[in-house]
């Protein structure tokens, strides 16, 4: 058996049946988009820096072997991911300080995005270290410009909390931002959501994107009440959903007092006092304590 050291890896890629050799890479960390599902939807410039990295963090291993190998890219792969952050990051750090060449990916899509790499972005800043962004595929940017409704402005606000109650406060803090909307959403609770959604927000367009760029990717279109009951009867919605909410339109920014007035004594009518003000202050968006002292001057009036 030879004693001779392996040759080095000579950093290359495959597309469209050509091998091509990427170009040496500077140090530091970069930060690399990669497809939401359709592998074609990959830049010349993510697949060379994958190639040419001494290593690859990844959230998902697994999933990114897939990537790589499609793209007959060796580069080893290393887990990082919210579990194992923690103790990644100093040894992460230790490799960009020794002048290491390292890319950052996430199972899909723009990392940093509803993932843990924000941490390490921000430590690798701190210490003055190389960041670089390589561009490209975000499932928040596909679903938005496909919605139809207002981009000029636009809030991400991921996923929202599971539980009601919490999920509807979010809601209704959220109510009053002068842009669209855009959430994650798993599909066991986009009904739910959406019916939260509905009751909070009211009538405003909508739209629910479904496995984009995949084979499978649909993109429903309508009014808050009108989605949320077609995923009520929707048992099908499976897979990654990014959902889309128009801004409010003027009266909601600001209800009418007599708008107020009225709700707030149909719901004293059917609860207490308490009970009204949050449904009521939910419904139109309107601070708790500008509902709480119109509530109280309606119970003391004649």
């Amino acid at each position: 058996m030879s004693n001779q050291p392996a040759p080095p890896r000579k950093p290359s890629y495959t597309a469209f049946g050509l091998k091509a050799e990427a170009e040496p890479l500077g140090p530091g960390l970069h930060i690399v988009a990669t497809p939401i599902g359709n592998l074609r939807d990959i830049s010349f410039r993510a697949l060379a820096t994958l190639a040419a990295a001494d290593a690859v963090l990844a959230e998902d291993t697994r999933t990114s072997k897939t990537l790589l190998a499609h793209y007959g890219i060796s580069t080893p792969l290393l887990p990082y991911h919210e579990h194992n952050a923690p103790q990644m990051r100093p040894k992460v750090l230790a490799k960009l300080r020794e002048g290491g060449k390292l890319a950052l990916i996430s199972d899909a899509g723009t990392p940093l995005v509803s993932d843990p790499g924000y941490k390490l972005v921000a430590d690798v800043v701190a210490e003055g270290l190389p960041v670089t962004g390589i561009p490209g595929p975000s499932a928040v940017l596909a679903a938005l410009v496909l919605a139809g409704l207002p981009t000029d402005r636009f809030f991400f606000e991921g996923f929202l909390p599971p539980k009601a109650a919490a999920r509807r406060g979010r809601l209704t803090e959220l109510a009053a931002i002068p842009g669209t909307l855009v959430f994650f959403e798993s599909p066991r609770r986009l009904a739910e959501m959406l019916a939260d959604a509905a009751a909070v927000l009211g009538a405003r367009p909508g739209a629910v994107a479904r496995e984009l760029t995949k084979f499978h990717e649909t993109v429903q279109r309508g009014r808050l009440p009108e989605l949320a009951a077609h995923y009520a009867e929707d048992e099908e919605a499976r897979g990654e959903i990014v959902v889309i909410i128009g801004p409010p339109g003027a009266d909601e920014l600001a209800p009418a007092g007599d708008v107020i007035d009225e709700r707030l004594q149909a719901a004293l009518a059917l609860v207490s006092l308490k009970e009204a003000v949050a449904q009521v202050a939910a419904e139109t968006g309107q601070p708790r304590r500008k509902i709480y002292a119109r509530a109280l001057e309606l119970t003391r009036e004649p």
